[in-house]
């Protein structure tokens, strides 16, 4: 019996299950990274893939943890900068910053955001894909307490094996569901026939 065995196996070792998750969160964050006009493999629309209906139900809470994770990072960051210095480094400004009780305090306030920086980096197993969640992914959802990603389910299943499928994407201005909306009909004027 399954008694509080939560999750799905995906037909996979546990190993090849993480390192499954691993490489579809990375896909995703990659996805919605600025990408330059001629780079090679870039992505068609940014911040979604595509994938089955499982492994998508699977991969979200480990998308919207490294991004929570993120989140708080960030706050802490905006914190720290409060101690910082703006002096060029090995600067006799930086130097003498370096060897101040402001530095211990920069560097106390520091540490919350690079311990969420190596943790995210755990999560996904790779560092540009850390970086992207901390530049381009969490300062979108600053302001939002949770929900970061939608399940959109296919129309069309996979070719082959006919698998259900399924659009895995960010929230926000460049997703399928922010499309512009019909114009309202005046249901008060009366229809002439």
């Amino acid at each position: 019996m399954r008694h509080r065995r939560k999750g799905r196996v995906l037909g996979r070792s546990p190993a090849h299950q993480r390192a499954l998750l691993r490489n579809l969160a990375s896909a995703l964050m990659l996805t919605a990274r600025k990408a330059d006009a001629d780079e090679v493999g870039a992505a068609k629309v940014p911040g979604r893939i595509v994938t089955t209906l499982a492994k998508a139900k699977e991969v979200r809470p480990l998308v919207e943890r490294c991004v929570t994770i993120a989140k708080h990072g960030l706050a802490a960051a905006s914190r720290a900068a409060v101690h910082g210095t703006t002096a060029a480094r090995d600067s006799a400004a930086w130097k003498q910053w370096r060897t101040s009780d402001a530095w211990k305090q920069w560097a106390a306030a520091m540490a919350p955001a690079v311990k969420a920086r190596r943790r995210v980096v755990q999560l996904l197993g790779d560092k540009k894909a850390a970086r992207v969640v901390f530049e381009e992914i969490a300062p979108r959802f600053v302001d939002r307490p949770g929900g970061y990603t939608r399940i959109l389910k296919l129309a069309t299943p996979r070719l082959g094996d006919a698998g259900p499928r399924a659009l895995l994407e960010f929230v926000g201005q460049d997703s399928a569901a922010a499309r512009p909306q019909r114009p309202k009909v005046d249901s008060a004027r009366p229809v002439s026939t």
